[in-house]
């Protein structure tokens, strides 16, 4: 575990939230908010801290060029995906300086007040990065077949499936994340199966956030 790990929040629950690229998170987190769920992105917070003007971005000048920065002052994310999985010593870098800030933001709304019964703080590498374990109370997988992740990911984006499958090598595996993982949903049938899945964690963790509370 990293050393900028923090004790759980024990007056709230909070629950983990991860799966491989392509497993549906945001699909799943969108129905556990639909339920009354709080929900953090740590997408979304990444992408705020790179954006023009955004915290990490004077870091990632200095660290990787002015080239690495589009023409609106925001990261270019082409350019530095092409980097990092080119050298892996840079993705090292990149994570050394936006990973810290992620947590730190994540920490900080899971800490602030809300009436939601439990929040769910969604970290597409949270058993990859390790620095999150400390202060979650369970973690949650989304989970389905290596070739339905490609699929989506292919139709959702722009990348080939040589890209799709680059990115997925950097991933632990679905082995691996299942085994990590307190809890399971499958995605891979439709979106009433996924809802149904949904509607059953999202009593169970009701009653877990009534005995932590």
């Amino acid at each position: 575990m990293s050393n900028d790990s923090y004790a759980p929040l024990k007056q709230h629950l909070l629950i983990g939230l991860t799966g491989g690229i392509g497993s549906g998170k945001s699909t799943v987190a969108d129905l556990f908010e639909k339920q009354g769920a709080r929900v953090i992105d740590t997408d979304q917070l990444s992408r705020d801290l790179t954006r023009s003007g955004g915290e990490a971005i004077n870091a990632i000048r200095d660290t990787f060029g002015a080239n690495c920065i589009d023409a609106t002052g925001a990261l270019d994310r082409g350019k530095m995906r092409e980097l990092v999985f080119a050298n892996p010593s840079a993705k090292k870098q990149l994570e050394s300086i936006l990973h810290p800030l992620i947590r730190a933001q994540a920490r900080k709304i899971a800490g602030s007040d809300t009436t939601a019964p439990y929040t769910l703080v969604v970290i597409p590498l949270l058993f990859e990065t390790q620095g999150y374990q400390g202060w979650l109370h369970r973690t949650l997988v989304v989970d389905c077949p290596e070739e339905i992740q490609i699929a989506r990911t292919m139709q959702r984006s722009s990348l080939d499936k040589t890209v799709v499958q680059a990115i997925m090598s950097q991933q632990i595996s679905r082995k691996q994340r299942v085994v990590l993982s307190d809890d399971i949903i499958s995605n891979d049938s439709d979106l009433s199966s996924l809802s149904s899945q949904v509607e059953i964690f999202h009593d169970k963790y009701l009653k877990i956030a009534a005995g932590t509370n």
